[in-house]
């Protein structure tokens, strides 16, 4: 009879053109690696180099960054796929090594290390819906990055055309009245007031492209069937981000775990009989900023959430510490909506979700 091949973790460090892979089994012994160049011929090495171990799982750093290109080759290949979060392949480093010097090669061991040692790590799998969101939601992003530049660039330079220069919020239609009344007599105010007409045609043009891609997403949101939309301050870039981001929802326990996942959670630092938290700056940045967005959007107007700010304020809390509290309390029912999409989608239990009410 022949002997049973055992499952191994193929550990990864993955760059833009090459990666470098160690071999590992279940008592951590490495039986194989090497670096391999990212064209096709250097794919199909890397794969035949791993032939021998048909039971095997990949774990690669980085398969939201770096390592998506290679993930999702592999992913298209049938091959079984880990994340691993480039902290946790960090520690490993350290204490593998005693220091936290980098190699391609450490890098990779440090990696095979978590895959074979770790349980719970996100499995990468393939959603054709959500690939669409995300090129989509990050290029909406790209959009409004793009926005952001050339508006100040325009009040840049209507500040040297204008006493004062132009409002804080200002449209790109309002910016073409402003330089309708701005008559320069000299070369250098001239060239100021061609150049901001340009930025002002750039901006019209990127409005255009921003409510193509708005409306684009909106429906692609919509078809998902997440409720997330039905959320105050929450559009369909939040949503989309949200979707995307967070992925198998199951990962997360309960909404604690959630909450720091999402940077919302307050860290203890507490000492002795000194009691005190301080403010996380981890979690995903991206799901963090748009909660901020949230956030600031419901204290525009009279909602539940400026209610409970204002009921924070009131306690004695400054206006950050009450932001930070409220942005916590909109993670919790961030996490209660795609709860009750996750169970409804599942028919594990019964449908719908909870109340919203902070």
């Amino acid at each position: 009879m022949d002997e049973q091949v055992p499952r191994v973790v193929i550990g990864m460090d993955p760059h833009k053109r090459s990666v470098t892979i160690e071999v590992m089994l279940a008592d951590e012994s490495v039986v194989g690696g090497g670096r391999f160049d990212t064209t096709v011929e250097g794919y199909q090495a890397m794969l035949a180099s791993v032939a021998a171990w048909p039971q095997r799982v990949w774990a690669i750093e980085g398969c939201e960054g770096i390592g998506r290109h290679i993930a999702h080759r592999l992913l298209a290949d049938g091959q079984d796929i880990v994340d691993v979060p480039a902290k946790l392949s960090a520690r490993a480093r350290v204490f593998a090594t005693g220091q936290g010097r980098k190699t391609d090669a450490t890098d990779a061991h440090s990696v095979a290390l978590v895959g074979t040692r770790m349980a719970g790590l996100r499995p990468v799998v393939s959603d054709e819906q959500l690939e669409v969101l995300q090129l989509l939601v990050d290029r909406r992003r790209s959009i409004g990055d793009e926005h952001t530049r050339k508006i100040s660039q325009l009040h840049r330079i209507l500040l040297e055309l204008l006493p004062g220069g132009a409002k804080r919020y200002l449209s790109a239609a309002q910016a073409r009245v402003l330089l309708a009344g701005v008559r320069p007599r000299d070369a250098v105010g001239k060239t100021r007031k061609r150049v901001a007409a340009e930025l002002v045609s750039d901006l019209e043009r990127i409005y255009a492209r921003k409510k193509a891609a708005d409306k684009e997403l909106q429906e692609l949101v919509a078809a998902t069937g997440t409720s997330l939309l039905g959320l105050h301050g929450v559009g369909p870039s939040g949503a989309a981000r949200l979707l995307v981001e967070v992925g198998d929802l199951s990962r997360f326990p309960d909404r604690n775990h959630f909450a720091s996942w999402t940077g919302t959670a307050p860290i203890d630092a507490s000492s002795g009989d000194h009691v005190r938290h301080r403010l996380s700056r981890g979690g995903n940045r991206q799901i963090n900023r748009m909660l901020h967005i949230m956030a600031t959007v419901q204290l525009r107007t009279p909602t539940e959430g400026r209610a409970y700010f204002d009921r924070k304020k009131a306690d004695g809390k400054t206006s950050m510490e009450a932001m930070r509290c409220l942005k916590r309390r909109l993670s919790d029912i961030v996490y209660r909506t795609m709860l009750g999409d996750f169970v409804a989608a599942t028919a594990t239990g019964p449908g719908g979700h909870p109340g919203q009410r902070l």
